[in-house]
């Protein structure tokens, strides 16, 4: 008995099925069966092609979404089931990731829900709002009651969530029905208990809509049906509890001959699921254009059930929400529509005078830039900043260290947010975007340093020197290599990507395939500094008493193993969520120990997942620490998935470990420029578990992973000696040549600072 059964059913829309077929053929898994319930004859001859591997149920032209589910599931034999369309797609690896966690699961678990990526007819691999719900809700069992808030406001599809079979078995009569969103919400009131999957296992493909037949009114209508039907099956599931309880304690039956709203217990999916209604049916009113007789009858009937089905105790919220579920109430179908145009011009209103006000700023701006253009060259002033203003860190600030040692007649400034202004080193001269003076430092500097880029504002003077940092060795796509990526891509201008490469003079590379990629992914004349990473300089500089003192300052007790986690960001999910339970590798590790934890930078203005580990002394959160390299420095070992963290932290010689759970979607969906799980640079675990037994036996610094990261470290270290910051420094801002530069210290002669262990 496999323990997943993926159903795939429909019609080969738009031929979506030959990929997603393709797909699943090419990546089969033992604990895996493919079911097609094929709809028409094109679908059924897609299918054909991978038999005897898939079993191909054909069913005639117009059958609809829910027989052809049904007829699936009658012919599975996993314990559990996954409903997939034919539209849609499965990301490479996602079934193993659904079966390996299923797997896990006692046999109270209904349900699993789990994230997915969305595809329109323009994009694909957009991130769903889902993640963070799913991780907020861990890997335990929960009923469906204490999850209510977050379940029920989960993407209502099928495809996001694996079904036990004998769970459907039992409820096939509730859950067969062509609407989707009702099964997916039918099968979570129904569930005894259901538990989260906080990885992507779906693509959702949304059609575009010219494409589909034109929606009917009956079809609008149908939305205030659908959520009529599902709150009585959340009123029916609180009945029986109340009854079951009662039972248990013998308490009289109720003598009143039917419930109300008024008299039904309170219930926390009843709650949640009435307000999922109003707010469907408000934004279904709002963004969907009506005709004006069927946009009456559908604010009817909306009205209708807000008002009848109000649970008991509900409180409208505060401001134009309140004030626009109150009209709906009362059917005020007119006020209504006066109150969506009152705001639709204050709207507008207000956006004018905040594009006025900008266009007045930037005019000004401009002209005060123009001026200072006309400036003379300032041969003494440098300009600084990284990660977009965010203050003193990576490349340019080792460059600018060494810069004040080797060029004290170079003056540094740095351009920094007002936000992190006050967190910068005593003394720096610093400047905020859009001053003054931030405009007139940039219009004359001499020289110009970024590990991103300035804006695209900013003029190349023939006579100024733009160095181009960078902050990382090349895994994922780059550049003009992101096109064919369009997750990674998203909202990015080539065009203007490329005049601000063109820009350059200087790129700073760590290695021979930095060097490459870079001249792939960033087509311009710069020339490339061979010269190594000058912020990977301390990895050979710092002492014992360095690395005791910053233990210190991040309170690991002296003796115990840290182990740094820091995982990267993903381009298709919405917000960082730990991929893996913390607490339960914490408490695995054993109290000799510390997870130090640092979530990516994309993600510093959300509010930390860590948040409540952090307050049980189990990990130490560092997402907010800076430097990284003291981080480096103060850990034993690291843990990482697709950072570029792991080719600096390889210059210490120390064991990592690759955390690469969803190594084939990210690879997929983001783009990568080798094979990390073929070439790592120490051991690889697909899931927790296989981690978890690493991290807890000699595996994380044995003899294969000391090949395999001497393997690393020859082929991404080439040029980090603890010199690169002198070798750019006296090229770019003293004008030395290259053969007078301090030669690259083969890597067999280098000593990498001291460990943990040996500074103790």
């Amino acid at each position: 008995m496999p323990e997943l059964s993926v159903i795939v059913h429909g019609p080969n829309t738009q031929d979506r099925l030959t990929g997603l077929l393709a797909s699943l053929a090419a990546h089969p898994h033992p604990e895996v069966e493919v079911i097609v319930a094929a709809v028409g004859p094109w679908a059924e001859e897609t299918a054909r092609a991978h038999a005897p591997e898939m079993l191909v149920l054909p069913l005639p032209d117009g059958t609809d979404d829910a027989t052809a589910r049904s007829a699936g599931a009658a012919r599975a034999t996993g314990r559990w089931l996954h409903f997939v369309h034919a539209k849609d797609g499965l990301p490479v690896g996602g079934p193993r990731l659904v079966a390996e966690r299923a797997a896990e699961l006692p046999d109270e678990v209904d349900v699993l829900l789990f994230d997915h990526v969305r595809s329109t007819w323009e994009t694909s691999g957009l991130p769903a709002p889902d993640g963070p719900r799913l991780a907020r809700a861990g890997r335990a069992a929960h009923r469906i009651d204490d999850l209510a808030r977050s379940a029920l406001r989960i993407t209502p599809l099928l495809g996001n969530r694996a079904l036990r079979t004998s769970f459907w078995q039992a409820h096939e009569p509730q859950l067969t029905t062509p609407d989707e969103p009702y099964a997916a919400y039918a099968a979570l009131l129904l569930a005894d208990h259901v538990a989260a999957l906080n990885q992507v296992a779906y693509e959702h493909h949304e059609l575009r809509p010219e494409s589909l037949p034109p929606v009917t009114p009956e079809k609008h209508y149908a939305l205030v049906d659908r959520y009529e039907r599902l709150l009585a099956i959340a009123l029916a599931v609180v009945r029986n509890s109340a009854d079951a309880s009662r039972a248990t304690t013998r308490t009289p039956p109720r003598t009143t001959p039917e419930t109300t709203p008024e008299t039904t217990p309170r219930s926390p999916c009843h709650a949640v699921l009435y307000d999922v209604m109003v707010r469907d049916c408000l934004r279904t009113f709002a963004r969907t254009p009506l005709p004006d007789p069927v946009a009456r009858e559908f604010f009817r009937r909306a009205a209708d059930a807000a008002v009848r089905l109000r649970p008991p105790g509900y409180r409208r919220p505060a401001g134009p929400e309140g004030i626009r579920r109150a009209l709906l109430e009362e059917n005020a179908y007119t006020r209504y529509r006066a109150f969506q145009a009152a705001n639709r011009a204050r709207r507008a209103a207000k956006s004018a005078v905040r594009t006025r006000r900008r266009q007045v700023a930037a005019a000004l701006g401009d002209r005060h830039y123009r001026t200072a253009l006309s400036r003379p060259v300032d041969p003494h002033l440098a300009v600084f900043s990284a990660y977009w203003n965010r203050g003193v860190a990576c490349n340019p600030a080792a460059i600018a260290a060494k810069l004040t040692e080797l060029a004290p007649q170079i003056h540094p400034v740095w351009v920094v947010t007002p936000e992190n202004a006050p967190l910068l080193p005593p003394h720096t001269d610093h400047v905020l975007p859009g001053t003054r003076r931030y405009r007139e430092v940039l219009a004359t500097a001499k020289y110009l340093v970024n590990n991103v880029n300035y804006p695209n504002a900013i003029v190349k003077r023939p006579d100024a020197v733009h160095l181009q940092t960078h902050h990382g060795t090349p895994l994922k796509r780059m550049g003009v290599d992101q096109m064919e990526f369009p997750a990674a891509a998203k909202g990015l201008d080539f065009e203007a990507l490329l005049a601000r490469i063109d820009k350059w003079d200087f790129s700073v590379s760590a290695n021979s395939h930095s060097t490459r990629m870079w001249e792939r992914a960033y087509p311009s004349r710069f020339v490339s500094l061979d010269h190594g990473y000058p912020r990977n300089d301390v990895y050979y500089t710092a002492t014992a008493p360095d690395i005791r003192s910053i233990r210190a300052r991040l309170g690991i007790p002296p003796a115990h193993r840290a182990i740094l986690y820091a995982p990267t960001h993903r381009d298709y999910e919405a917000g960082w969520t730990p991929r893996l339970d913390l607490a339960t590798l914490a408490d695995q590790l054993g109290e000799d120990t510390v997870l130090l934890v640092r979530g990516h930078y994309f993600y510093g203005g959300t509010p930390s997942p860590l948040t409540a580990l952090r307050r049980t002394g189990r990990v130490i959160d560092v997402s907010a620490y800076d430097p990284v390299e003291d981080l480096c420095l103060a850990a034993d070992a690291l843990v990482t998935d697709y950072s570029s963290i792991m080719f600096d932290y390889a210059n210490l010689d120390r064991p990592i470990v690759v955390y690469a759970d969803d190594w084939e979607t990210y690879r997929s969906t983001r783009g990568v420029y080798f094979d990390l799980t073929a070439e790592p640079p120490g051991q690889v675990a697909r899931t927790q578990p296989e981690l978890t037994e690493i991290l807890t036996t000699t595996a994380w610094r044995d003899e294969g992973a000391a090949k395999a990261r001497a393997a690393f470290r020859r082929r991404f270290c080439e040029y980090d000696d603890g010199h690169a910051a002198e070798r750019v420094v006296r090229r770019v801002f003293l004008a030395e040549s290259e053969d007078a530069l301090p030669p690259v210290t083969p890597l067999e002669e280098r000593t990498p600072a001291p460990t943990p262990e040996e500074a103790a």
